[in-house]
């Protein structure tokens, strides 16, 4: 019978991965190629990805301690020599200025006294931490390792205070602005976190950091890919009655253009969730490890079109122009995990542009859960029993029972809130949501060359493709029709079915729907 190491759940420091013999799955190829390569460098990643993980293996590199590294690529590769590494980790709760400026001390502090050494300076911490990185290097004789994890969490944490996130955003450009003067005294400089900030926003005037967000030859260095899987878990799972397939769909496809990888939380949480039950269920571990606020926040507001999910085209300068004070939706999503990257395309202009998606099935389930729960208050297990069986069966006048039995049950002041009858995107986002469900594939604004279907559902042996109009009296099954909405399906060997949905403002509810099986 296969066995694994222990799964380091909740570890995330290298030393104690290593010393307790915790699966250390082997990264240090691509860490090698960054610390050999350049000096000042930036990643961001979504939430628990590994970066943690990662800022410790380097903070272990730098300080020499090779044995740690015994039987994995960079042993024999690199040298090991000492540096002084200062090890600067924002994790936890900074809801003020005050808690960051706290906080801020208090990793001043601690690096002092893990590094031996004292630092007059009391009254700025920007000045402070200048005169860290100089005592530290006259004091080692050896140029300063400067480490900074989740430099934004102090500011994405209050983007629902945006003064709050603002004058964060401004202590914290003061305190990195330190490192653009101290080439002299720095080996090494590494920041990480989840968002990537204009660099006229948080980074102004640190213009040597070398981003390798979207680096290909970085792309794998966080997450797990499948031959990763296969190579430390594969024969264990398999004994255990597994589908590698149904693991890939449900947790793998995060792209950063290095190739599709896993979310490391999801796998490992899957995995140790398996064995602890003696059987293995597949679940929304990473989602539901923190609520995405900013997104029904969007979507509350009436700004984003939730059908877009399943395809946005993008251009790489808006990927790299996040700025709290004019957040985009799509690069907000991107940033943190509930879109990911489909393919890399040059114009003919030779810009470059990204077609985004959602990453997997976990994101896809877990997304229309808590959105159809947010933008009508109703979600129960019977709904969901039922929309997944209707679709399945075939049952397609029942589903528009249901459907007017949901709409029936969006309290009043939603409607009023959403201003419904401007906002036709809202209906639209509400049906996708609830058909995401039970779909096995959904895909929105299903672009053909006649037009473009709402939404399309595609099940094993079904098709549903759907066509909804809010106050208007043409009929959504003629276009489909028409239009042929339908044509790239025929030959699949699966039953294909035409519907057609009619909203009134007034009624707040369905005023048609008719439907045909081709």
């Amino acid at each position: 019978m296969a066995k694994i190491k222990k799964l380091p759940i909740g570890v995330q420091d290298f030393k104690e991965i290593r010393e307790g013999d915790y699966l250390y799955i082997d990264k240090t190829r691509p860490i090698h190629k960054l610390i050999t390569g350049g000096k000042y460098y930036f990643l961001s990643r979504p939430r628990r990805f590994g970066k943690s993980l990662l800022v410790s293996t380097l903070k272990y590199l730098f300080q020499g301690e090779k044995d740690l590294f015994r039987g994995l690529y960079i042993y024999d590769k690199y040298d090991f020599p000492k540096h002084p590494v200062i090890h600067l980790s924002f994790s936890g709760e900074m809801r003020s200025p005050e808690e960051l400026k706290e906080r801020i001390w208090r990793l001043l502090e601690n690096n002092q006294r893990e590094l031996g050494v004292e630092c007059k300076e009391t009254s700025n911490y920007s000045n402070c931490f200048d005169e860290l990185i100089r005592v530290a290097y006259r004091k080692y004789g050896q140029k300063v390792v400067i480490l900074i994890d989740e430099y934004d969490k102090a500011i994405l944490d209050n983007i629902d205070q945006m003064e709050v996130a603002l004058e964060n955003r401004n202590i914290l450009r003061g305190l990195y602005s330190i490192i653009k003067d101290m080439d002299a005294y720095v080996r090494f400089a590494f920041l990480t976190g989840v968002s990537k900030f204009s660099r006229a926003g948080i980074f102004s005037g640190l213009n040597n950091l070398k981003d390798i967000s979207l680096y290909p030859a970085f792309g794998n260095m966080l997450g797990i890919t499948q031959a990763e899987l296969e190579e430390h878990f594969g024969e264990f799972l398999r004994e255990n009655g597994v589908d590698l397939e149904e693991v890939k769909e449900w947790y793998n496809g995060y792209n950063f253009l290095g190739g599709p990888v896993y979310n490391p939380f999801d796998l490992l949480l899957f995995i140790d969730d398996g064995i602890g039950r003696g059987r293995f269920v597949f679940d929304t571990y990473w989602f539901t490890s923190g609520t995405p606020k900013f997104l029904v926040d969007v979507i509350d507001k009436g700004n984003f079109y939730l059908p877009e999910l399943s395809g946005l085209t993008v251009e790489k300068i808006v990927l790299d122009s996040f700025d709290i004070e004019n957040i985009r939706p799509e690069v907000f999503l991107f940033q943190t995990g509930y879109l990911t990257i489909d393919k890399e395309i040059i114009t003919e202009e030779e810009d470059i542009q990204y077609l985004l998606r959602l990453p997997n099935k976990e994101v896809s389930r877990a997304l229309s859960k808590i959105l159809i729960e947010y933008l009508t208050q109703r979600i129960n297990d019977r709904a969901r029993r039922n929309i997944h069986r209707i679709l399945r069966s075939g049952e397609v006048e029942a589903l528009g029972k249901e459907l007017e039995s949901l709409f029936a049950s969006i309290p009043y002041h939603y409607h009023i809130r959403n201003e419904i009858g401007k906002n036709e995107g809202y209906y639209i986002s509400v049906v996708y949501a609830y058909l995401q469900r039970a779909a096995d594939r959904i895909i929105g604004e299903d672009v053909t060359s006649k037009g473009r279907a709402d939404v399309v559902v595609m099940l094993d042996d079904k098709i549903y493709i759907f066509e909804i109009k809010v106050d208007s009296s043409e009929s959504p099954l003629k276009q489909i029709k028409e239009r042929q909405y339908y044509k790239r399906y025929e030959g699949q060997d699966k039953d294909i079915y035409l519907v057609g949905i009619n909203i009134n403002s007034q009624e707040r509810n369905l005023s048609a729907f008719r439907w045909e099986r081709l």
